[in-house]
């Protein structure tokens, strides 16, 4: 397979800046003489104006407009309140309130106890309804041993758990169609300040409703404790996410899922205004797939990335406003050596996106489809490059 060599053409932009002035107009007086004979004269002493002492009905008549004022206001954000109630009651039924019954050995010996999460119903390709949730939610712990609690009280168990560690996805097969499934939203669509719900049961209190933005987007490299998940690309939220929310949706303002409420930074155990949700199309495409093979199937590049490599790297080496991940190594026969990709080469896009840095990139190989050709854009020795690539299953 060869390299196609690509040349970048450089962008320049003008910016201009207008300044603007205020020019205060000049004012002249004519002072006129006296017409007598007599030859006086004149002084001109300038008074301040009358200060003008406001009547108890003029103050009435202000305080009557800023209360009409206010009323308007209170209207337009009441209505947003109204449609945060209509959200929740609209989806609080497909949400799953989940309690499994786990043991440990801890310093020798067995332990029992049991964990709170969330889940929420959707509706799979295939028909069936399948809970939705975090693994960490629901790890350890056999189908019998999960109770399953729906809004309006029922308790049931599943019939079959799924679930996959490089992601914390997990799904759980039950046989209530009278639970509504959830409807899920695009999460590419979801844009920074947007306003976001969230619904789960934190410290076990379930179907409750915190409300927020989203914060920011694409938060990688988070060290999760004991927890480790290899695909991150988590969305940030402000909404009071807590312990027991994990596993719940996070929804916009059409009652749609977008996100899957999965984590928090917290230096006291509690809610801290940073909350972290996978988003629901890549929740979805990890769930899809462990029901259709019972396991995520993730792509395989086969390169070694170096992860202290930075955007400053690039900009040191002439490269402004890039990004990308450094390969450290190649694996002989990867899917990477037979793209005849280099140690030293820094891929900048992968299938069209641009490569933020390694975590990024092992993300995007990790979620693309097995035995798709796959265009990647390279930097060697001051050179663009354009190489195809077949990822195969990493087993």
């Amino acid at each position: 397979m060869s390299l196609t060599f690509i040349r970048r053409l450089p962008m320049r932009r003008k910016l201009m800046v207008l300044l603007a002035a205020s020019v205060l107009p000049s004012m002249s007086v004519a002072i006129g003489q006296d017409t007598k004979p007599t030859q006086r004269s004149v002084s001109v002493r300038q008074q301040s104006p009358t200060a003008v002492t406001p009547t108890a009905t003029s103050i009435n008549v202000e305080r009557e407009r800023l209360y009409n004022e206010l009323a308007e206001e209170f209207a337009a954000f009441n209505r947003l309140g109204n449609l945060v109630r209509r959200v929740s009651t609209l989806v609080k039924p497909s949400v799953i309130h989940i309690e499994a019954h786990k043991t440990e050995e801890r310093g020798g010996t067995r332990e029992s106890y049991d964990e709170a999460g969330s889940g929420v119903v959707l509706q799979l390709p295939n028909n069936e309804h399948w809970v939705l949730t975090n693994r960490h939610v629901v790890e350890g712990a056999k189908p019998q041993e999960i109770l399953l609690r729906a809004s309006n009280g029922n308790e049931f168990y599943p019939e079959k758990v799924l679930a996959d560690a490089s992601t914390d996805v997990a799904v759980m097969k039950i046989s209530q169609p009278a639970i509504p499934a959830a409807r899920l939203g695009d999460s590419t669509n979801v844009g920074i300040g947007d306003f976001v719900i969230a619904i789960g049961s934190p410290f076990g209190l379930s179907h409750s409703v915190t409300f927020g933005i989203l914060s920011a987007k694409g938060r990688r490299d988070l060290s999760l404790g004991a927890q480790k998940i290899d695909l991150q690309d988590f969305f940030q939220t402000d909404a009071a996410i807590n312990p027991g929310n994990s596993g719940g949706p996070l929804l916009n303002l059409l009652g749609e899922v977008i996100g899957l409420n999965t984590a928090i930074a917290s230096s006291s155990g509690g809610s801290e205004g940073i909350g972290f949700a996978i988003p629901i199309n890549m929740a979805m495409q990890v769930a899809e797939q462990l029901v259709q093979n019972g396991r995520l199937r993730r792509g395989y590049l086969g390169v070694t990335l170096d992860p202290n490599f930075s955007v400053a790297d690039l900009a040191t080496a002439g490269y402004v406003n890039i990004s990308g991940a450094l390969v450290k190594e190649v694996r002989e026969d990867s899917p990477a050596a037979k793209a005849r990709l280099r140690t030293g080469d820094i891929i900048v896009l992968f299938n069209g996106d641009e490569v933020e840095n390694d975590d990024h990139l092992v993300t995007q190989v990790g979620l693309t489809n097995v035995g798709d050709s796959i265009p990647m854009i390279i930097l060697r020795e001051g050179k663009r490059y354009r190489t195809d690539v077949t990822l195969t299953d990493l087993k």
